[in-house]
């Protein structure tokens, strides 16, 4: 995966200055983030990175100085301003998990974590061994808007309200958007806990109601719960399983990452 010279031009200006306060001149951006795509998309070890990436050593370097000073998450968050000042965003968001497998070396974690990072490291042991779940909230074009790690035994619904609040889309003029026109999941979001917090926000939910509680629907209908046969905004009219497509089709794409399926791998 090499970045085109259209996605190189929206996250160049994002990045730091490649001549640091310390040290020397550090190597070209865009080189390293060849690098670091082409690792996660191949599973390939850091140690047997091609050599015209240059040093294996530099370019992961590079890659935990960024996540520690917030780099990636402003390229991140910048990425969706742009978009939502084009009117590309799309507001009825769909919200879904997986699971992946971590790597068999990703416990142990050296000191030196992020400050806020938790101490279970979002990892979690079961039968499968290491495991993290991945909470994903994405716009009506499959784009990735918020998420939130937990280790994999973890629920769906008690980490929805966490990624509510992750979703914040800076604008040019006023307040961050922070509230969604409507948002779609199947069954595990289906709690009177989140139902109602929506609600309370104005945000028209769109969630099955499990098979065992359909009964006596017709007298107790649920307030502020529509029925998921179709659904409104970009593509109108379009069918409740065809719109949670988009969340799975998401969460597809991330699954052909070599890595991401894997878990970290650290360096030797």
């Amino acid at each position: 995966m090499i970045l085109a010279d259209a996605q190189w031009a929206r996250i160049e200006s994002l990045l730091p200055d490649r001549t640091p306060k310390r040290g020397g001149r550090w190597r070209d951006h865009r080189q390293v983030i060849d690098a670091i795509a082409f690792k996660y998309r191949t599973g390939t070890p850091w140690t047997d990175l091609p050599e015209h990436f240059g040093s294996w050593k530099g370019v992961h370097n590079r890659l935990r100085k960024w996540a520690a000073d917030g780099t990636w998450e402003k390229v991140f968050t910048a990425l969706l301003a742009q978009a939502d000042s084009e009117g590309d965003l799309d507001w009825a968001i769909a919200v879904d998990s997986t699971v992946v497998r971590a790597h068999q070396h990703a416990a142990g974690a050296r000191q030196g974590a992020l400050a806020d990072e938790p101490d279970h490291h979002a990892l979690g042991r079961s039968r499968g061994g290491l495991t993290t779940k991945i909470h994903l909230a994405v716009d009506g074009r499959c784009r990735p808007l918020a998420f939130v790690l937990t280790p994999g035994q973890a629920g769906d619904a008690p980490a929805f309200p966490q990624v509510m609040s992750h979703l914040r889309v800076p604008r040019p003029i006023g307040r961050p958007k922070t509230t969604p026109d409507m948002v779609l999941a199947d069954k595990a979001y289906w709690s009177r806990a989140i139902r109602t917090h929506l609600r309370r926000r104005g945000i028209r939910t769109v969630i099955p109601q499990p098979s065992d509680q359909i009964a006596g629907i017709s007298t107790n209908p649920v307030p502020g719960c529509s029925v998921p046969h179709a659904v409104v905004g970009h593509g109108a009219g379009m069918s409740f399983p065809r719109y949670r497509y988009l969340v799975v089709h998401t969460l597809a794409g991330l699954n052909s990452s070599a890595s991401f399926v894997t878990g970290h791998q650290p360096p030797p």
